[in-house]
């Protein structure tokens, strides 16, 4: 073959394994033969609208096939994919659309509203819609029904691009991070070498597929293997334990706050979680008591951590590790490799804190039209500046400090966030935290607590507050706290801390 990209995967699979189911989507099962035939017509049927080699084209929608079956297109044709959030505003998609240049934007019909105003606005050239046609775009279906399957073998290097991803854009205006063939197909052989993927994986996708790790962490490399993807439109956690129970799912992903929603529905103790072989989670750290949940019910994770710009694998903590090595992130994965810098440039000694570099094939060409942006987060000799503070330990396992941006200094000395947060998190009242560093006339800057409630449950701000001081020192114990029903997140589930800061203030 000439194309060399991942836009060749259904063809490969289909020489393969061509009647293995490959996705199954509100119980319609797709083989991989079939998979094949409809990226074909969906190639076709986009060439036919003018799009071809470096032509970026756009998806906006929950999971559903027509996600992959739109990145293999584009990759059959030496095309370019941009995922875009369905979480944001007709306005930040059209930045989004303008922003890549994209001249082709699939959308689902619940979508039509803001993806018509946001291709309007960014001039994007063709529109198609999931449901029926629309006055001004095409049909999905009826676009594949009316396009031949004939082969198409365009030439596609791996380091060609493959896909723009959308950073969240927690602060400032989001950057697109130019991901190639080969950053996403060394990332799927990262995780088939460390999460020790079959070919008879059934793998639940419950997060959104425009999040790095749902798609590059568990659907692509599944597809990559030959197992079976099951998609769901969305999270909602009796459906996921229904699935999981039905589909007898052997693998997925999720972030925390996704794996305590399972545990808490009145099902957890009776559904047959028994097919369950690997749970990966990421996004933030793992409470202790999260594990110790799933532990009880038999089940351990496989903690990592990522980040956009990897594709998004970094480093990765096998399950027999989750106990002895509580709170790391792992090992960095199999051909990746990590540093951790001080300040001066010198690599840190286990137990110091410093930056956390990553370097590898995984690594992205660099943003998409910010070539400024690119050198500050890219050395001259290609490793990634993560922006995060780590330490390792003796046995080179890392533990992610915190975000150097949401470090603050409070009378000289360093707080990281994070370390509050997983103090705060083991009173028993508080289920969800976040901290944030506010200004103190004396201090500089002193810590500030937002925090969500189980349940039922009842605390005031001293009673946490006194908890904390038994298990951290003075300095980092937060001065004030507020109580919230929830905290702003990103649709990956990460807090957005400047959201924090403006909707929670401190007195």
């Amino acid at each position: 073959m000439l194309n060399q990209g991942i836009g060749s995967w259904p063809a490969r699979r289909a020489r393969k394994t061509p009647d293995r189911i490959a996705v199954v989507h509100q119980d319609h099962e797709i083989s991989y033969r079939a998979l094949h035939e409809r990226v074909l017509r969906l190639a076709h049927a986009l060439r036919a609208l003018g799009a071809g080699r470096g032509d970026r084209i756009a998806y906006l929608g929950p999971n559903h096939p027509a996600h992959l079956e739109t990145l293999f297109a584009a990759g059959v044709l030496g095309a370019v994919f941009v995922p875009l959030n369905t979480r944001l505003a007709a306005r930040e998609l059209a930045y989004n659309l303008a922003d890549s240049g994209s001249t082709v934007l699939v959308h689902a019909p619940e979508h039509t509203e803001p993806a018509a105003l946001a291709a309007s606005e960014a001039g994007v050239r063709h529109r198609i819609t999931l449901g029926p046609a629309g006055p001004d775009s095409p049909g999905y279906d009826d676009l594949l029904a009316g396009a031949t399957a004939d082969p198409l073998d365009e030439a596609v290097a791996p380091d060609d691009p493959c896909m723009i991803m959308y950073t969240s854009g927690t602060t400032g205006r989001p950057k697109g991070a130019v991901l190639s063939h080969a950053n996403i197909t060394w990332n799927s052989v990262n995780v088939l070498v460390d999460s020790d993927l079959t070919g008879d994986e059934v793998t639940l996708v419950a997060a959104p597929l425009f999040h790095t790790a749902a798609l590059n962490m568990t659907c692509l490399p599944t597809l990559l293997k030959g197992g079976r993807v099951v998609l769901l439109g969305a999270f909602d956690a009796e459906r996921v334990l229904e699935v999981v129970e039905s589909r007898r799912v052997t693998y997925m992903f999720g972030v925390p706050t996704m794996y305590d929603a399972l545990a808490a529905r009145p099902r957890w103790a009776t559904t047959d979680l028994s097919s369950l072989r690997t749970l990966t989670c990421g996004g933030a750290p793992v409470p202790a008591r999260t594990i110790d949940t799933y532990l009880a019910r038999g089940l351990a994770f496989s903690q990592g951590y990522g980040m956009t710009e990897a594709s998004p694998g970094v480093l990765f903590l096998d399950r027999e590790q989750t106990s002895a090595k509580a709170g790391s992130a792992g090992v960095p994965h199999f051909f990746t490799d990590t540093c951790v810098l001080l300040p001066d440039g010198r690599e840190a000694a286990p137990g110091e804190r410093g930056e956390i570099l990553v370097s590898g094939p995984n690594v992205m060409a660099g943003y998409w039209n910010r070539p400024e942006d690119t050198r500050a987060a890219v050395t001259d000799d290609g490793w990634l500046r993560t922006g995060d503070v780590a330490r390792t330990d003796d046995d080179g396992y890392a533990y992610i400090v915190d975000r150097v941006k949401d470090m603050f200094v409070s009378g000289g000395e360093n707080v990281y966030p994070a370390e509050v947060e997983a103090a705060l998190l083991t009173h028993p009242a508080v289920r969800e935290c976040a901290v944030v560093g506010v200004p103190h006339q004396v201090w500089g800057e002193v810590g500030h607590a937002v925090l969500v409630l189980e349940p039922g449950a009842h605390a005031d701000a001293e009673e946490v507050l006194a908890h904390t001081r038994a298990l951290l020192a003075k300095y980092k114990v937060p001065r004030t706290v507020a109580f919230a029903d929830s905290l702003p997140r990103t649709a990956s589930g990460k807090v957005v801390k400047a959201a924090v800061r403006a909707s929670f203030p401190h007195s």
